[in-house]
């Protein structure tokens, strides 16, 4: 939690270099790019189930067919070799590989992944592996979910399965994406999959998630060489209070603790906060929840951090006299009408910064980025960081000569990268950064209608054309500096 930013990364210089051996990357998910549901033995996943209920996404949209990642990876391939990628980060489909979340592997399902990481390491691309982005065999969903113990045990024996196959030519591992949106949004607010609002099963799945990721660490340990690098990527929120007085710093506390350190500490500091704890012991029985031995496997060492960064968050308190409602998550962005998904907070308001958005409707303020890097650095100093996703999502359109000129892109990126490099300059360890996304492709609850992608996705024919942002990132990685802010 930051009030007005108490440590700034160091202002603009003309050495616009990032340090030798930085990695540049791009980044998908299984669900949202491969299609292919049905093919090979995979089942349904939850988001299968979300996306088919009407009314869950924008037009009905699902990622029955996505964009087509599952028959055309060697085409995809080609074009991270054209940007010059150093790495992929791509997710496992948990139930292609395993379909109901328990018993051995689908071998057919694997075969898919050897496939894909074969033909990376054949274009010198390092291929980067999620194990979990969101999409749990919905039959593990139907014996309780993650707010279940049972599914953090079922991650590990899947993570076991995964490694199994692959660690032989893969030395980069996350366990979990984003595991806040699959414990808040998914069962909190309820605008993501599975769909249920409920602060107290939000609660309890992420402190599974939290096991879940401890067991997987361990279970890749033994599996893995000892080289392989090992990380979680957390969607960590920058948050600012609207104004330095105390309501409003305290319900920023109250979201930092809930939206960030809820993770962050058990992970990284081997317990959950007192102040989270005290904030939200009237939703879930925390000494009940949290079994002997839960803490020492959650904290197991991990190799890097990954950070994913979108925009800040501005809270304050609700004003006097005005009753807690829906407004707090949809002033977020987190879902017009829902609850909010920080549980315990339905009387903190969320505010956007001024400026410019993108399609989503976030602010564009790069130096949420460094702050939070610079936090990061501060508070786990000798933790190595990756920017894992980092992107932005505008109105592209092709011209009649079928051209995407997205300039509103490239200077969203440029702006980003820069806040990387001046963190790095400040003595934050960042080790990498990997764009959000490669193509357009479902962009969950929001279906086919916001476009994140360096390539131009056609849905009616699966073509794929660059935009001017793949060409400028491209020369970017060439470079390996950012080139002048006038090009």
């Amino acid at each position: 939690m930051t009030s007005a930013r108490p440590e700034s990364a160091p202002a603009d210089t003309s050495v616009r270099a990032f340090p030798a051996g930085f990695l540049w990357g791009a980044a998908t998910a299984a669900y949202q790019i491969e299609g292919a549901v049905d093919v090979d033995g995979r089942t349904p996943s939850i988001w299968d189930t979300f996306s088919r209920t009407p009314g869950r996404t924008d037009g009905g949209d699902t990622g029955d067919r996505a964009t087509e990642h599952y028959h055309r990876y060697r085409q995809d391939v080609r074009l991270m070799s054209e940007l010059g990628l150093g790495a992929y980060r791509f997710s496992v489909s948990w139930p292609r590989v395993q379909p109901t979340g328990r018993g051995p592997a689908v071998e057919r399902g694997l075969d898919f992944y050897r496939r894909l990481v074969d033909e990376l390491l054949e274009h010198g691309i390092e291929p980067a592996v999620t194990l979990y982005h969101w999409d749990l065999p919905q039959e593990l969903e139907d014996a309780g979910g993650w707010p279940a113990r049972s599914t953090a045990e079922r991650f590990a024996d899947y993570a076991t399965l995964v490694a199994d196959a692959l660690g032989d030519r893969v030395n980069l591992w996350t366990t979990l994406n984003e595991p806040w949106c699959s414990a808040f949004l998914g069962y909190g607010s309820g605008v993501h999959a599975p769909g249920r609002a409920d602060w107290a099963a939000a609660l309890r799945a992420a402190h599974h998630l939290n096991l879940g990721h401890g067991l997987a660490v361990e279970a890749l340990r033994t599996a893995l060489p000892r080289e392989a690098r090992i990380a979680v990527s957390l969607n960590l929120h920058e948050v600012r209070p609207l104004t330095d007085s105390a309501t409003d710093r305290e319900a920023a506390r109250r979201v930092d603790a809930v939206g960030n350190r809820v993770f962050t500490g058990p992970m990284l500091n081997g317990g959950y906060p007192e102040d989270l704890l005290a904030d939200t012991g009237h939703l879930v029985d925390w000494p009940a929840l949290v079994h002997d031995g839960d803490l020492a496997t959650i904290a197991r060492p991990i190799d890097l951090l990954g950070v994913n960064y979108y925009t800040p968050a501005v809270a304050s308190a609700l004003p006097d006299g005005k009753a807690p409602d829906s407004a707090a998550a949809s002033d977020a962005g987190h879902g017009d009408g829902a609850q909010s998904p920080f549980a315990g907070c339905a009387d903190v308001l969320f505010h956007h910064a001024p400026g410019r958005r993108t399609a989503m409707g976030w602010p564009i303020d790069p130096t949420g980025l460094s702050d939070l890097l610079l936090r990061l650095h501060r508070e786990h100093p000798g933790l190595p960081l990756m920017v894992t996703e980092n992107g932005a999502a505008f109105d592209d359109r092709p011209t009649p000569e079928g051209a995407v000129h997205d300039p509103q892109r490239i200077d969203y990126l440029r702006g980003h990268l820069d806040a990387v490099r001046r963190a790095i300059a400040a003595g934050a360890d960042v080790r990498g950064y990997f764009l959000w996304s490669l193509m357009d492709n479902f962009e969950w609850a929001y279906g086919y209608g916001k476009r994140f992608g360096l390539y131009y996705v056609d849905y009616a024919t699966q073509a794929r054309t660059a935009k001017d942002s793949a060409r400028w990132y491209a020369e970017v990685i060439r470079r390996g500096a950012l080139p002048d802010p006038c090009v």
